[in-house]
């Protein structure tokens, strides 16, 4: 009972309770209040309207018809309080008995207790609401009416206002019991959950009730994320596994040329061939590790703060001259057609992208015996900017080509080249962050690499050819 007591529910119900009570009793006390004025003004337009009868009478006949004319008004059934008195207070007519001292000597309206004629002073008094008059020879005339019916009216709606407020506060605390119960046992669910998680089971998920309510969709959003936390973390298992299996084969080779040129013959040319496989090693070491760096920093989204307005058509176009020389040195003819796109990005994220998409081309995109063909474009294609790398080697199988982009993954047909098997790893983590995509397909023949990304509004698309 304490916890539901102290939940943030309880409290945000039981303020609008407060609310809804205070709010209720406004409204009951106002239509209270306006029906007893409702009474109270039709009273005295009645006496009003009494008084201005008998004056007429009294004009008429006097004291000895007024007197006449109250007895007889006196007696009907539900008929009005008439009292005649002289100026001491003796009653002369009118069935009122008694009256508090010194209420004759006020002229004008009061409110007064009263007995009627015939009752005794034990009897309880009633209330009353009259008008008061000084006739000639010094007589007193006073008119009035029972208040009983308004004090039942008054009655009723305490009474209403009282049970009102007790079924509100019944009700209301039952509900917020309820209510509070429902979603304290909601949370204290998904508090296990997350306990679990943090004991180390990245599987888990917080559970959800199907309402679609907003903790549906604070765990929807918070689910989301543990995906993606599991997601980074098989990743890091994944690389770390990688790097310690693909990264042997290097080491070892490193270690073995320096301990074959320690064996060897000593001589300068001995070691300085040795010493040159060896940076060359290293080298291969340094652009893996930088890849895995440049993997990591775009899966984390740390480069975000870098973009700004580029160009990718002039990126492309760029990376096309760097590569006409090792193109031509390797008989491949290098095409590259890419007029104006704006984008939103990182130069240096998307040229490297380039440039290893337009290095696997050239190192797999051509069959033995023949010449080689590599195509660059860059077309917009609705809101995307469309970047192709097309080549007509012998391209990669379907089964193979989900599984091509994930790190340190090499083909058979290529393991006999130098590389790491994170060039496109790296494609498929840069278009990530760019919100894009990086698919590929078939060329019929060869491989044809499409990245899309997000295009800027701002896009002339003038056609330049390279």
């Amino acid at each position: 009972m304490r916890s539901l007591l102290s939940t943030t529910a309880f409290k945000i119900i039981a303020a609008y309770l407060f609310i809804f009570v205070l709010f209720a009793g406004f409204v009951i006390g106002w239509l209270g209040f306006a029906t007893q004025r409702q009474l109270t003004d039709q009273l005295t337009e009645t006496i009003t309207a009494e008084v201005r009868g008998l004056a007429e009478q009294y004009a008429i006949g006097g004291i000895r018809r007024l007197v006449d004319v109250v007895e007889e008004r006196g007696n009907r059934p539900g008929a009005s309080l008439y009292l005649v008195a002289t100026f001491s207070g003796v009653p002369i007519a009118g069935n009122i008995g008694d009256l508090p001292s010194g209420t004759l000597g006020r002229p004008g309206w009061i409110e007064t207790d009263y007995r009627r004629a015939g009752e005794s002073a034990t009897d309880r008094p009633h209330r009353a609401i009259a008008q008061v008059f000084g006739l000639p020879g010094n007589f007193r005339l006073l008119v009035g009416r029972d208040l009983e019916d308004r004090d039942r009216m008054r009655d009723i709606f305490g009474r209403g206002f009282r049970m009102s407020l007790l079924v509100a506060l019944v009700l209301g605390l039952l509900g917020a019991y309820f209510v509070t119960r429902r979603v304290l046992k909601r949370v204290d669910a998904m508090t296990d959950m997350s306990r679990r998680i943090m004991d180390g089971d990245l599987t888990g998920r917080l559970p959800t009730g199907g309402s679609r309510d907003e903790l549906d969709r604070l765990a929807g959003s918070v689910n989301d994320m543990l995906g993606r936390i599991e997601a980074l973390m098989a990743g890091m298992k994944e690389v770390s596994d990688n790097i310690a299996h693909d990264l042997k084969t290097p080491l070892t080779r490193l270690r073995n040329k320096a301990e074959e040129a320690l064996r060897g013959e000593a001589s300068d040319e001995a070691y300085r061939t040795a010493l040159t496989g060896i940076i060359e090693e290293s080298d291969g070491l340094i652009r893996t590790f930088n890849a895995l760096l440049m993997i990591a920093r775009a899966e984390a989204g740390n480069q975000r703060e870098g973009m700004g307005p580029v160009d990718l058509g002039e990126i492309a176009r760029g990376v096309g001259e760097l590569y006409e020389p090792v193109a031509d040195e390797a008989g491949v003819t290098l095409t590259v057609a890419a007029g104006p796109m704006p984008v939103t990005g990182s130069r240096e994220l998307l040229g490297q992208v380039i440039a290893n998409l337009v290095d696997n081309a050239l190192k797999y995109g051509r069959v033995e015996g023949q010449a080689g063909e590599v195509t660059v474009t860059v077309a917009a294609e609705g809101a995307e900017a469309v970047l192709t790398v097309a080549d007509r080697g012998p391209g990669i199988a379907d089964a193979d080509r989900g599984r091509v982009l994930d790190r340190f993954v090499r083909l058979e047909t290529s393991r006999s080249r130098p590389g790491s098997g994170l060039g496109l790893s790296l494609a498929a983590a840069v278009a990530r962050l760019h919100g894009g995509s990086i698919a590929l397909g078939d060329n019929q023949p060869g491989l044809k690499v499409t990245l899309r990304l997000p295009r800027s509004a701002d896009d002339p698309r003038a056609a330049i050819t390279t």
